[in-house]
Order: C-alpha cells, then structure tokens, then sequence
C-alpha cells in the first residue's frame, strides 16, 4: 500500500534517502547566516521537508545580498536577513516550521537542535559553537564562501553511526550453484543490467529460496571473499545437504560508525577529502588561506578589497605565519583567493550550499557517510580568463548595486556584457529552475538580451521538493515554463524573460530552425531523457552555439561543456536499457523482482487497458468484425463483453478469479508439463541455472498481500465497467468467503515455449463453428447494447498506466510480490515497486542547485569569450561521497580531408542564392564546391533525396545539374527548409571519409 502521506511529495528524494527520510519531519536545524550560502542551504532543507528550521542572522538587507541571495525582494531593504527570508522560505512547503531568530547563539538555544549550520561566522564563533556542539552531540557544519571559493567542514561527533552507508538498493543474484566445501563456493547469474561485480571483497550476504542446501535459507549473515564476476567464497559448507537448484543471494548493508575531531583540533591537523590525490595541496593551500583571511579580518575589521594587491600581500603574508602547515603553500592560489575574497557569486553559494544542506541529510537520516572532514572547492581558473588579470581596484570597485558581489570579481563592463546575453534554456523541472533562479541572480538578459524558457508540462506535486519556482498553488494550472518566468520577474525585475511551450526537436525545427539557434549566445540544457539531450548536442553543434548539458541522478550529476572550435562534442551517456525481458523469462522463468514487476505492468495493459480499446473499438465500428483475422481479438472481446459486471460484488468475484488463475492455476499446469523432479537430459535438472521451481499459492482472504491484490484488481476492474467502487475491507474479505471456485484440472498436451524468442504460446486453433458462433454473439450484444443508433459514449473506459497513481501501484505492487512469492524472489515494498515499475529517476533539490551551480560558472566564462580551452571545466558529482572531480573538457578531434585539416567544428557555408536570386541549381553547387576547394563532386544527397550522381547516364546527370535545390524538395514533397546539409563524395576520397568530411550547409532564399 501507499506509504505515508508525504509519499506524492517526496517521493523522488525518498528513492535517495530511503528509510531513513522518515526522521526529517521530526528534527531540528538552525541554519545562521541568510546571505547566499545560508539561503541555499536553508531552501533544499525546507524543500525537503525538514521538521524545523530556524534561520539566524543579526545584519540588515543590503542591495548587494540580492548578487546571490534570492530569496530578497528589492521591498526587503533594511529588513533583518532572517526575517525576510523567513517569509519566502515559509512559501515554499507548508510542512515545514520557518523561524526567525536575531539573538545571540547561547548554549541554551543550540540545545535544542540536532544540526547547527554557520555560513557567516568569524572563526572564534566556529570554534566556540563547534566546541559546544561536540560535548553535546551535536552535528556542526561550517560552510563558507568566498569569492570564487568555498569552505566546507563536519563535525558529527565520535560516534556517529551511518545507518545506510551506500547508495542505491543492496544487490541480490540468482544462485546457479553451490558446492559442499570449506570454503563453499557460490557460483550467480548476473542481472541484465549489471557491469562486472555485483558483491565486493567483505560484504554480508544472506539467502533464500535455496533448494537442496536449505541450511542457507534464514542464515545470519554471512561475509564473502569474491573470486570472479560471478563466484563467491562463503563459509564452511561441507556438511550442509548438497546443492539441488534455485535461490537468491542477497547484499546485506550493514551500519558503519564514524569518528570526527571537533573544530579546534581539526583545523591544525585538516583531513582534507579531494576526489583526485593531485588536488590535495591546491586544498591544504585553501585551508591556509581561509584561515589567514578570518586574521585579516580580525586584524583590519574588514575583507580584502577587490584587485587590491596590498591586501592580497597581506593575507599572503598571514597564510605564512600559520605554523602547521602540511605541505608547501601554493602562493599563487592564496593571493588569488584573496583579491577576490569580498566578491559573491550566487552559482558559487549554490554548489556550496547544496553540499552543505546533503550533509545535513546525512546526519538526520543516518543515509550515506558524512564528510571525512574538510572540503574545499573553487573556480579561481576564471581569473585566468584573457584580459582578466588587467581588472583594477577601480573596476570592481562597489557602485551600490545588486551586482556589486560580482561586479568584485568580473568587473562592471562585464556586468554590462551579461545583460546583453540571449540564451535558450530547454527545460524548466529541477535543473531548469536552479539555473534560472543563478541567472536571475547573475542579472543575465537584465539589460536588452534575452532569456527564452520553453517547458511543455506543467506542475505536479512531486516536484514541489526539488523546483523551487513552483508553489502548491500553481498544480496542474499554466505550464512551467509561464510559471517560471514569472518568478523570474520577482527575483529581478529587469531579467528580459520570455515562456514558450514548445518541445525543442524534429517536430519544430521550423521553429527553432539555424537562425535560431545562431543568434543565441548560449544554451542551457536541462533535460531528462538521453535522446532529447542528444538532439540538442546535434542543433548547437550544426550552428555553432555554445552548449551547457547537465544531468542528475539520485545523488550523482555532472556538467558538460560544449564550446565551439574549442571541445570535443558531447557524448551522452548510453540510453538506458527500455525494461523489456524475454517473454519466456517473464512468462514463466522470473528470477529477479524485475521480472515479476515487468510481468505486474504487462497484466495491467492486458486487463484494464487493451481489453477496453478493443471493446469501444468494436462497439464504435460496425465494420470491426470483419477487419479483424479470425481468432484471439474476437476472442478478447467476446469474453470482455461476457465478464461485464452488474455491481462491486461481481467486480471482487472476477479479481478472485484472476487471483486464481495467475498465482494457482498456471503454476499448477506449468508444474503439470514441467514436475519438480523434470530432467532435460539424464542426469541434468531443468529446474536449475536460471529457472527456479515454482510453488502454487492458496488464497486467503486473511493474507493482507491477497486482500491488497483482489482490492486493487477489483477497483480498476470496476472503473473500466464504470461500476463504482468501494474501499471496506471487511466488506470484500465476507463477499471473498462466499466465494467457490471448481478445483483446476490441468490440461494435457499443452506446449510452453523455452527459447527466448518472442513467440505466442501454442493454443488450440478456433474451430470455425465455434468462430461462428463467437461472430453471432458479438453482433447480438453489439445490437442489445447500442439497437440500430451508433455508441453515443465508450462502452468500457481504458485505463493507461500511471506512476502518480495509488490505486496503480497497489495493483503493481501486489501482483508482482504475489508472483514472487510463487518463484521465491523477495518481494519489493511499495515504493520499491512503484520506483521501478514506473522508471522513476531518484532525485533531490540538492544535486540540482549543486549541478547548475556548477553550470552557471562555465557561463561566465562563455560569456566572457573565453577561448582558452583551459579555463573551462566539466564537472562530475556525488553527493553521497561528497566527491567533486572538475576537468579540463578533450579537444575539439580534426581529421585531414581535401588535403588540409579540418575540426569537428568545421562546415562549408554556402549562401545557395543564384545570379537570379532564386535558389541556385545543383550545377551551381558542383561548381562552387570545385571553384572554392577544388574537389570534382561525384555525388550530391539531401538526407535520402540523391541530387546528382556522376554515375548516371548523360540525360539524367543534366536534368539533375538543371534542378534547383528548392525544386528538388518540392518534388520529394518534403516541407520547405531555408537550411539544407548536404552529403557530398568527391573524387579521390577515401572510404572511410564518409564520417569525416566538414557538412556542406545550404541557405536558400
């Protein structure tokens, strides 16, 4: 059954979470500091539903909060910090307690909670809140930014204990073998989906459903020493029974205790984690350099001012004092750091705050380990962009703006340049509204460019944890990409914002044709499927638009930059496997509990969708009968047609009946033509190797999983015969007691399918009498139904499958434990099941903020102009680790053609405009191309259209060369284009060419 009632909401984050998301409604967190960072963190904990959250700040609103703070309106001048966040953070989940607190951080009132976030404190403050949380067992974070810099450190005591140490769900396998032995070896069948090694040297296994050697069945767990991708060492086996088929062995997550250093003693001896061993002394440099910065503010009462080298000397200075250092200090970075220290980037306080806020999660759910103990994270590569190391004090100097924060770092002309940009962002879910929220903040369009959002959908409520542009209010109402470009306007009012509901593909290249997408700056994708991500790559690599993907699942993002002239292509990941199985494994040979949920969601269409279409089609059509081949439609419909039930208690005695048939009847006969002790050969098992051997199931109307399955059933039975409903258990368990079955008598001579080829199973063909008389039946309900007046409405109501739906997944869910229980798989709860039966990608808000943030930060260098392919970064994240690996992107390739060089990035334009400004013949193009590059063409395509082939005869080359581009079109009855790519082969090329020859790109008048 459903979970509880946060369930719609959270769903995707509980796929991340797990278990342990049930403890947010119930904690405490106090969040201090509501400039960027603060706000970030304070937003994914009330998006994710967090039990309390309290945001203290003593300092007042100024304009240039609002370089990153997005939470302020330009109203909120003057106004506490907190307060005013308070009263946007308190919009966006009425689930959750929004606070205000503008008092001192007494021990009394950290008491009280279970997390203390500092994101604007001096260093004695951390020290003295650190030092306290540690006695009190109190998990302390410090998350700092900088400039283009950030700090991250925690503290979650001695003796933390992670619950759930690892990410996803633990692995199970099916036992092929196991051998009588000291060690006894298991020998498994990896799943579909699986790449190498499924189990790692010391993980606890357990098992079930073995036959033979059942003294594994219900063991404790046991640990495994892994021999090869498919074999395992256990324990000692030898004197256990031997070995006869089936089972599963199963990964068993086990708790694992943490032990941090408070801050006093953590800050001279830093456990620094880096994802790469060669960033290590970049991050000890970091550390020295945020340490020697809280001097200088001690020291001069103030931040370095931007580009001002006496202050970045002196922090300098300071991070050389500092006595315990760990290696040498990387001085290049520290007076980086420090003449852009006084700057704030909203994209940075992003990717920052989201690491922050998952490390808050973690030490309420106990889900993944925590930080081990310090992070440090920075962009300081921007600084190397061309020109930039000229900026002056006078140039970042503060100008009472709301960009001053950035205006500190890229300078004012800069500012003025980002307000000019026109970008397209496709897609405006999670991902998309965090990069319009750091655009917004970053004042890109503010000026007279444009920003263009197009989203087809609109809003659901399971996207209210992680889209923070999105209220309850805006559910199923206009569509998302409206809805965010209004609250665009609210965050910066001078963001040139523009909504479209278009699809970006095939379907509308007429409008977001090449001139569309050359006369963007940029685009953002923000997509969630591989083939439209891939689409987008083809677009901007055909117009040379500069291109920013990112992606997220679960815990793990990553961000790719695709620069023209500059980077290789992007290659998106492989698409996902589509969830299909062979029909024998599902009909009959189910392993995993993928089987049995694939098998679930393919007897949902055929009972309560196909079933209905096929009726209305027949009561709608007088001519069905006879456009249907004899046999099984007519048959599907006929007993459709015969099964129409009167009330609910017919509808609970057809589920009962499907009951019987699916989880006793077909077990049975299946049994029947293959018994237990069945050998393929003499000698060797047929149940055995990646069949398991069923077992019939008796229905009891006690049993909740039999009870769930006929209520189910039932209601979805009853909505497609428009019969209503009814939700009272004890009502259907009387009417299920009453009911009596005939006892099943198994069918000699039936013939079940053992390849895994999709073929129907053999039935006795429909004699023609009986085809006959089938025929006779159909027109004579067709006639008492509807009399001589065609259907005015659909008889049935199909149903179509839907992931959002309780009703949906209780079937799913139902169904497919039952046959696992009848296959001894394990059975999957009901988000388990709804997971992956309706192909739900896990997510949560934190691993979108941190992704766009990290997106955000490659536009300033595109808008820049950068063409330094050292400067731009792709970016890979996880969460759960808390691991962040920046590289530099590879090379755009090049390849010889024509005798010269070209890059993946080259093309031949050609303005396709004759003397006579029509569209030039094909002629024209021949001569061009030998004119220009001196190639003899010897054959010229337009997709499949061939335009001219110097292998033709005469009469046929000269009509080709005589054709115009634009009449060639016409005469495929193609739509007409204004911009053709043409395939061309030339004289003397090589045969592997085809791939690598610069595309010929066509403008007609």
């Amino acid at each position: 059954m459903a979970g509880s009632g946060e369930e719609p909401r959270y769903s995707r984050q509980l796929y991340v979470l797990g278990g342990g998301a049930r403890r947010l409604p119930r904690s405490a967190v106090l969040v201090s500091g509501l400039r960027g960072t603060g706000a970030q963190v304070a937003t994914a904990l009330v998006l994710a539903g967090t039990g309390r959250v309290v945001l203290h700040d003593c300092g007042a609103v100024c304009a240039a909060d609002r370089t990153q703070q997005f939470l302020l309106r330009e109203s909120d001048l003057g106004q506490n910090r907190a307060e005013a966040s308070q009263r946007a953070l308190a919009e966006l989940n009425p689930c959750v307690v929004v606070e205000a607190y503008t008092g001192e951080l007494s021990e009394a009132f950290l008491a009280s909670f279970q997390v203390v976030v500092l994101t604007e404190s001096s260093l004695e403050e951390q020290l003295c809140v650190g030092d306290f949380c540690h006695a009190q067992g109190i998990c302390f974070i410090v998350a700092d930014t900088k400039g283009l810099a950030g700090q991250l450190f925690c503290d979650f005591g001695e003796h933390f204990v992670v619950d759930d140490p690892a990410e996803g769900d633990p692995v199970s396998a099916a036992v092929q073998h196991i051998s009588q032995g000291n060690p006894g070896v298991v020998t498994y069948m990896g799943t579909e989906n699986s790449r190498g090694h499924l189990f790692c040297d010391g993980d606890l296994v357990t098992f079930s459903g073995v036959q033979g050697m059942t003294e594994l069945n219900g063991q404790e767990p046991v640990p495994v020493h892994v021999l090869d991708a498919f074999r395992l060492e256990i324990g000692d086996t030898s004197s256990f029974s031997p070995y006869r088929c089936g089972g599963l062995v199963s990964q068993v997550q086990r708790p694992q205790e943490c032990s941090h250093e408070p801050l006093c003693r953590a800050l001279e001896k830093p456990k620094i984690q880096v994802a790469n061993p060669e960033d290590l002394p970049r991050s000890r440099s970091l550390h020295a350099a945020f340490q020697a910065l809280h001097a200088f503010r001690r020291e001069q009462g103030r931040l370095p001012r931007p580009r001002a080298p006496a202050d970045a000397e002196r922090v300098l200075e300071l991070a050389r004092s500092l006595g315990h250092q760990q290696s040498p200090l990387d001085e290049d970075v520290v007076r980086a750091f420090a003449s852009v220290s006084a700057g704030d980037l909203c994209p940075v306080a992003s990717v920052l705050g989201a690491l922050a806020a998952q490390e808050v999660l973690k030490a309420i759910t106990g889900k993944f380990l925590p930080l081990d103990q310090w992070l440090y994270f920075d962009s300081l590569e921007c600084l190397a962009l061309a020109g930039a190391e000229q900026l002056t004090e006078a140039d970042c100097a503060p100008r009472g703006s709301r960009y001053d924060g950035q205006i500190a770092i890229f300078g004012a002309n800069f500012q003025e340049k980002l307000g000019h940009q026109k970008y397209l962002v496709v897609g405006a879910g999670a991902i998309g509204c965090e990069l319009l929220k750091n655009f917004a903040m970053m004042g890109l369009a503010a000026g007279d460019g444009e920003l263009i959002v197009t989203d087809m959908d609109t809003v659901a409520l399971s996207n209210l944890h992680r889209q923070l542009l999105y209220r309850s209010a805006d559910i199923s109402q206009e569509p998302k990409s409206v809805v965010a470009a209004a609250a665009v306007q609210r965050m910066n009012p001078d963001v040139r914002v523009t909504a479209h509901q278009n699809q970006v593909g095939p379907a509308t290249e007429m409008l977001y044709g090449d001139k569309f997408f050359q006369h963007l700056d940029g685009v953002a994708s923000a997509l969630d499927t591989i083939e439209a991500r891939t689409y987008l790559e083809r677009r901007c690599l055909r117009c040379r638009t500069p291109l920013l993907d990112s992606g997220t699942e679960g815990t793990r993002g990553n961000v790719l930059a695709m620069v023209p002239s500059l980077t290789k292509p992007l290659e998106p990941a492989s698409a996902p496997r589509d969830g299909t199985f062979p029909l024998c494994t599902l009909r009959h040979f189910p392993r995993t509990i993928q089987h049995t949920l694939q098998w679930a969601r393919d007897e949902f269409e055929g009972l309560f969708q196909l079933p209905a279409e096929q009726v209305n089609q027949f009561m709608e059509d007088p001519a069905f009968l006879e456009q249907q081949p004899p046999g099984k439609v007519l048959e599907q419909v006929w007993h459709s047609l015969r099964e129409r039930p009167q009330d609910w208690r017919d509808c609970v005695c057809w589920a009962r009946r499907r009951w019987q048939s699916c989880y006793h009847d077909a077990i049975t006969q299946l049994l029947h033509i293959y018994p237990p002790e069945h050998e393929t050969s003499p000698g060797v098992p047929f149940w055995a190797g990646d069949r398991s051997c069923p077992h019939p199931l008796t229905f009891n109307p006690d049993n909740d999983t039999h009870l769930d399955y006929v209520m189910a059933a039932a209601h979805l039975f009853a909505q497609v015969h428009r019969v209503p409903p009814c939700r009272d258990r004890v009502a259907v368990q009387a009417i299920l007691r009453d009911v009596v079955l005939p006892p099943f008598a198994p069918q000699e001579g039936l013939q079940i399918p053992l390849t895994e080829e999709p073929t129907e199973e053999a039935q006795v063909p429909t004699g023609h009498r009986q085809l006959t008389e089938l025929t006779q039946d159909l027109v004579q309900w067709r006639q008492e139904l509807v009399g001589d007046e065609e259907a005015q409405a659909p008889l049935m109501e199909p149903i179509y499958f839907e992931k959002d739906n309780d009703v949906h997944i209780d079937f799913i869910t139902a169904a497919s434990n039952l046959r696992a229980e009848n296959y001894g798989i394990s059975p999957a709860n009901w988000l388990t099941s709804k997971r992956i039966a309706g192909q739900i990608v896990p997510a949560i808000i934190t691993t979108t903020a941190a992704v766009a943030g990290l997106a955000c930060l490659e536009v300033y260098k595109l808008v820049w102009g950068c063409q330094d392919l050292s400067c731009y970064r792709n970016s890979n994240i996880s969460l759960s680790a808390c691991l962040l690996l920046r590289v530099q992107p590879s090379p755009a390739p090049t390849y010889r053609y024509g005798g010269r060089e070209w890059s993946c990035w080259d093309r031949l334009e050609l303005q396709a405009v004759g003397a006579d400004g029509q569209a030039m013949t094909v002629q024209e193009v021949l001569d061009w191309l030998q004119r220009t590059h001196g190639w003899t063409v010897t054959m010229l395509l337009c997709g499949d259209i061939v335009l001219y082939d110097s292998k033709a005869d005469a009469e046929t080359q000269a009509r080709q060369k005589a054709q115009r581009l634009s009449e060639n079109l016409e005469d495929a009855r193609m739509p007409r284009q204004q911009d053709l790519e043409l395939l061309y082969m030339c004289e003397g090329e090589d045969a592997e060419a085809e791939d690598t020859r610069p595309p010929l790109l066509c403008s007609l008048p």
